[in-house]
Parts: C-alpha cells; sequence; structure tokens
C-alpha cells in the first residue's frame, strides 16, 4: 500500500473541509475526484466528523480519506477505526504523537516555532503542519523557523491563509510537500450543495499544483 503522505506530497494539494452532516460525504467526494483531487482532510471540527470518515472510506475507496484537528486520543482512536489513513494536528501533543506511532498510523503534528518544531522533530515526526500558515509569517517564516532543521529532511504540510493565488509562494519551497486549503469546499458550500463550484475549485488547485511543480523542477 501506497505511504499516505507519499501520496499527498505527489498530489500537492489537500482540501481541509469542516463538513456538518453526513448525508453531504459522498457528493463531497464526487465532487474532488470529478476534480481529479483524490484526498481530502475531515477536520474534528464536527459532531458528523468520524461518520463522514467512515461513509468516505466505505463508499469511495479510491478516495484518500484523512482526519484532521486530532487533539485527543479519542479523536485519534475514532479516525482510525472508521477508516482515515492519516492524521493531523494544529500542535505538538507528545501523547498523541506516540499513540499514532505504536499504532503505525501516519501522523503530522503541527507546528508555528522552533520550539514546536524541536519537539516535533524529537518525535521523529517526518511530515510536519505548519499553522496557522498565514498568520505565523507566510513562507519567508517557515523557511527561516526550519532551517538549521535542514539536514533532518523534515517536509511540510502548511495550513492556514493559504489561497489559489498564494499557494505557488508555498509550493516552490523544496521543503513544502503540499499545501492544505479550506478554499477549496468551504462548509456553507457543502450545506448549500455548491459541488459543481467545489469541483471547478479542485481542478484549479490541482492544475496549478501541477503547474507549479513542473516550473520547479
Amino acid at each position: 500500500m501506497t505511504d499516505p503522505f507519499e501520496a499527498v506530497a505527489a498530489i500537492g494539494v489537500v482540501p481541509v473541509i469542516a463538513i456538518e452532516r453526513a448525508r453531504d460525504a459522498t457528493a463531497l467526494a464526487d465532487a474532488l475526484l470529478e476534480g481529479g483531487l483524490p484526498v481530502v482532510e475531515v477536520t474534528f471540527r464536527t459532531p458528523a466528523a468520524a461518520e463522514v470518515i467512515a461513509k468516505l472510506s466505505s463508499d469511495r475507496p479510491q478516495l484518500l480519506v484523512g482526519a484532521g484537528t486530532v487533539l485527543d486520543l479519542a479523536s485519534l482512536d475514532a479516525a482510525r477505526r472508521n477508516g482515515a489513513r492519516f492524521g493531523l494536528s494544529p500542535g505538538v501533543d507528545a501523547e498523541i504523537v506516540k499513540a499514532a506511532a505504536a499504532a503505525n498510523w501516519p501522523f503530522a503534528p503541527g507546528i508555528m516555532t522552533p520550539t514546536d518544531l524541536s519537539a516535533a522533530a524529537r518525535h521523529g515526526a517526518s511530515l510536519i503542519k505548519f499553522f496557522p500558515a498565514g498568520a505565523a509569517g507566510g513562507p519567508a517564516a517557515l523557511e527561516a523557523i526550519s532551517a538549521p532543521f535542514a539536514h533532518l529532511g523534515i517536509r511540510f504540510l502548511p495550513t492556514g491563509g493559504i489561497s489559489l493565488d498564494n499557494m505557488g509562494d508555498w509550493l516552490r519551497m523544496k521543503s513544502v510537500a503540499a499545501i492544505g486549503g479550506t478554499w477549496i469546499a468551504r462548509a456553507d458550500d457543502i450545506h448549500d450543495g455548491r459541488f459543481a463550484d467545489i469541483t471547478r475549485k479542485a481542478r484549479a488547485a490541482v492544475n496549478k499544483a501541477r503547474e507549479l511543480r513542473e516550473a520547479r523542477g
């Protein structure tokens, strides 16, 4: 089975989703897949998250389903039990990182400072979420924060404040494996059934990521 994080890096874009109703899950999956985006991060920001993960994993197995906002062991267990193939969190919680490692479940803790990055590196993280990417200072901040750790080969998934317009600033960085974005499928777009718009935004993001990667070489 392909390493989920290698698959994420190959795609370059991860839609970050807060979904309120499990009944919208399949239509969301189809919209993303039609747009050429076969990955999704379902955040534990709504009570429906675990059910959505289960539905996506069973109904659309071709979609790489991850769990975001994993803030406690209960969420980690729910994510794994319902079929999520990887997880992310906005910060570094040693207990969660160790539990994910013990379960051999790919997990990316989140960082914003060199101290955070030191902690994540100490726990063996190979992919790390940089959050909130925009508010933390953008690509220049990540470049400065990560420079002393470059020899470790850590890669990053910046999330927060990223859009179609600025995603290139991030993907030009060789240390950035992929970017996460909420703009592709916002909660109100899902709730109101604007799935054609989600497909359009997914396709635009995938195409731009591909162009940027080809230009970077």
